[in-house]
């Protein structure tokens, strides 16, 4: 029950409480003043519902390509440590160590670049990623010393460079968002909507009983800014707030790497 509360808590925020406010004021001042209208409730699934479903559906996407995009890399990862402790023949060199230095300090930076959401420190971040792969990189000419053959070291390199394309990706869905014209489109209409349609919820007072006719208001508002609340959650898979968000443990990959 604890986290059936917590999970709703986190799409129901200050947005909702300011649009459903002002949503009830709207019907309550339409009511009073004689201003009633009958909107088609059409509308609000064509104008509103639809983008914002789009919406949520290509954030998820995003998210789940993410997933697999970090799952690509830390299982390449993997790979490479396995290759420097297992494929020498001279066990006796700290290769496997410096590898899973590397690649823990990899994701910990990893974790810093996609939380921030400043463009100096996505810039920076990425610069030194790319040395670490440059290390990496480095550090498995190494293995030629210790009795791997030229065509496992090849291999290696592809592991490598399947890192990259990974980190690459994941870079990518961190930058470029959903359509932010839509996005833009979808945040006006959920916002302006409760209030608009305030002479439609004080023409339906008389359907209801006492004490029962701010409740489409209070609905409206409450499912329209959290449909958007999901969507911003989704939107940023990587700032570890929302529950359905990509998580860098380097402490999960390093256990592997023993």
């Amino acid at each position: 029950m604890k986290k059936v509360l917590k999970s709703f808590f986190l799409i129901i925020n200050y947005k909702t409480l300011i649009i459903t406010a002002l949503s009830v004021i709207s019907t309550y001042v339409c009511y009073h003043l004689g201003l009633t209208a009958k909107f088609p409730d059409m509308l609000v699934g064509v104008a509103i519902v639809f983008p914002v479903v789009f919406s949520i559906g290509s954030a998820y996407n995003r998210r789940e390509t993410a997933l697999q995009r970090f799952s690509d890399f830390k299982g390449h990862a993997l790979a490479v440590y396995f290759a420097t402790r297992d494929w020498t023949t001279d066990k006796q060199n700290d290769i496997p160590q410096r590898t899973r230095i590397i690649v823990g300090s990899m994701i910990v930076l990893m974790r810093s670049m996609f939380t921030s959401r400043h463009d100096k420190d996505i810039v920076a971040n990425e610069k030194k990623i790319f040395q670490y792969f440059s290390d990496l990189s480095l550090l498995m000419r190494e293995l030629k010393n210790h009795g791997v053959q030229a065509g496992e070291l090849s291999r290696v390199n592809q592991y490598i460079s399947k890192m990259i394309i990974a980190f690459d990706n994941l870079r990518i869905i961190h930058v470029y968002r959903t359509p932010i014209t839509l996005r833009a489109y979808s945040k006006v209409f959920i916002y302006i909507f409760p209030i608009v349609y305030g002479p439609y919820f004080a023409s339906t007072f008389h359907d209801f009983s006492a004490h029962l006719e701010y409740v489409m208001p209070v609905l409206y508002s409450f499912i329209l800014v959290s449909l958007d609340n999901i969507q911003d959650h989704l939107e940023h898979p990587f700032d570890e707030v929302g529950e359905d968000d990509v998580r860098f443990d380097e402490k999960e990959v390093i256990m592997h790497m023993e």
